[in-house]
């Protein structure tokens, strides 16, 4: 089940960032995936959307494959798709 346009029009707002470049990825990604999102990428996307813009940059670029707090979630294959995604050039 895809997410619907106030979910998607929700996290594309808390994806404005403080770090010009998070906001590049991450508007690369809704441009690319956001009509195609499911419900499962929609929580996976708030988990990384809470993290503070530092730890959210070390995901998005490959400096880290975790941080603290998701350590579990990072495991999950939904998960690594969307971080895969975000990663994409």
């Amino acid at each position: 089940m895809t997410l619907g346009n106030a979910e998607l029009y929700r996290l594309k707002s808390d994806a404005r960032r403080g770090l010009l470049e998070n906001d590049l990825i991450l508007q690369r990604f809704f441009e690319r995936y956001g009509t195609q999102l499911s419900v499962e990428d929609g929580k996976v996307l708030t988990q990384l959307l809470a993290l503070d813009d530092n730890d959210l940059m070390d995901l998005l670029i490959g400096r880290k494959d975790s941080v603290e707090g998701l350590e579990k979630e990072v495991q999950t294959d939904s998960f690594k798709l969307v971080l895969q995604r975000l990663r994409e050039k």
